[in-house]
């Protein structure tokens, strides 16, 4: 389309200047003394016109004759900036590929160049915006390789370069060049195991930057390292909002962080900070639940607000027994006959287990429990009875030994001593 266009202009101009010139019977008279020169005004314009060109032509021609001093810079400028990416990009093949020695070379060669690349900017020339970001990286790659090498010392140099590198007239990359400096240098310590100063380094961040993914994960690493069990359940609730694991993945890392957040608790008021702080899915987990339990009852701590922790897990084994394992409920069991046995006469807990236990009479967890409440309410009669239907179903031994021992015990307050001595030796066997 623009070539028809053109050609339409061409043949509009040759019409009119036909149609102009054909016409045209104007004569023009130069006069040099003592000679006159008549001319056609048409001839007149086209010698101004080719007159025109000529010195135009000679103008440009003079211009770039004078400017090829000027280009012969510019192209050596360029070919030593062709030599520099060219120089990076070799270092980071060779680092990529396990080469560090090489990859290091390579890295020095990139800075020398770079520096020959300033040296040799002339009068009035610019130099790259991106040049100070190539300088970056390049003491990076160096630095990355001295670390695979394991020379703190070389490493630590190239950093402190990189680093001290001027923001000023750098490009919108330079900050990212200084992003990953910084993530690099948290990530170095990290592997000397240095996890306090990795910690500081990773606080230093600006708040976008310690919010990315790897940034998120050197904390993670970091605070697992310290044992700061809080502080890396919170950087993994970040990394899962990130889409950073699977799901099978993050639930089982947040279990065990908060699992061993709440092992490190040394008071009751620090563990009921944490527990407010869990979310709504880990405080309805079970083996949180019971884990929080166990050891808010290891504190001293009241044993009424375990049993309110145990409420659910309790309330679902006895809606559907059927849904919970053999394990699961030895282990609701044992924290539960802690704290119904630290938990003062409840009329509550009495009639809660009193039912459950005639609703599931094949179930000897359950009678355990309500024998051990029986006997917290002085109803030695009806716990014998539970413990005898119990005692030697229980699956797990230390419950099966604790029930032949309290049987025992029961024995003796009667003054039946040859069966206390059985209950004693199956106790033994349990």
């Amino acid at each position: 389309m623009k070539w028809v266009l053109w050609l339409l202009g061409l043949f509009a101009v040759a019409v009119a200047s036909a149609f102009i010139a054909g016409q045209n019977d104007g004569t023009v008279s130069i006069f040099w003394a003592p000679y006159r020169f008549d001319l056609s005004f048409n001839l007149f314009v086209l010698i101004l016109i080719l007159g025109f060109v000529f010195a135009y032509g000679v103008s440009r021609g003079v211009s770039a004759l004078l400017d090829l001093p000027r280009q012969a810079r510019r192209w050596r400028m360029l070919q030593k900036e062709r030599a520099v990416h060219a120089a990076l990009l070799e270092s980071l093949a060779l680092m990529l590929t396990g080469r560090y020695l090489r990859a290091r070379k390579a890295a020095q060669q990139t800075l020398e160049l770079e520096q020959d690349l300033r040296q040799g900017a002339g009068w009035g020339e610019t130099l790259p915006k991106h040049l100070g970001s190539l300088r970056i990286m390049a003491e990076l790659v160096a630095a990355e390789s001295a670390h695979s090498l394991r020379d703190r010392v070389v490493r630590d140099q190239h950093l402190a370069r990189a680093l001290s590198q001027d923001p000023q007239g750098q490009s919108s990359q330079w900050a990212e060049s200084m992003d990953a400096a910084r993530l690099s240098a948290a990530r170095w310590t990290l592997g000397d195991r240095d996890a306090t100063k990795a910690l500081a380094q990773l606080d230093d961040l600006p708040r976008g930057l310690a919010r990315r993914t790897l940034a998120l994960r050197l904390r993670l690493k970091a605070s697992r390292l310290v044992r700061n069990h809080v502080l890396a359940l919170e950087t993994a609730r970040l990394l899962t909002k990130h889409g950073a694991f699977t799901r099978q993945a993050s639930d089982s890392l947040l279990r065990s962080l908060a699992l061993s957040s709440l092992a490190e608790c040394e008071d009751t008021d620090q563990m009921s900070r944490l527990w407010g702080q869990l979310t709504p899915a880990e405080v309805q987990d079970a083996e949180l639940a019971r884990a929080a339990a166990s050891q808010w009852l290891t504190l001293a701590g009241e044993p009424g607000r375990a049993l309110q922790w145990l409420l659910p897990q309790w309330t679902a084994w006895v809606q559907k027994p059927d849904d919970s394992t053999e394990g699961e409920r030895s282990a609701l069991t044992q924290v539960m006959e802690v704290a119904l046995s630290a938990l003062p006469p409840d009329a509550d807990w009495l009639q809660r287990m009193d039912r459950a236990a005639q609703q599931w009479p094949q179930l000897a967890e359950m009678h355990y429990l309500a024998a051990c409440v029986f006997m917290r309410h002085g109803l030695w009669g009806k716990a014998q009875q539970a413990l005898e239907r119990c005692a030697a179903r229980l699956s797990h031994p230390d419950l099966r030994r604790k029930a032949w021992i309290r049987l025992a015990e029961l024995a003796e307050q009667r003054g039946a001593v040859e069966v206390a001595a059985q209950h004693w030796k199956k106790a033994a066997k349990a």
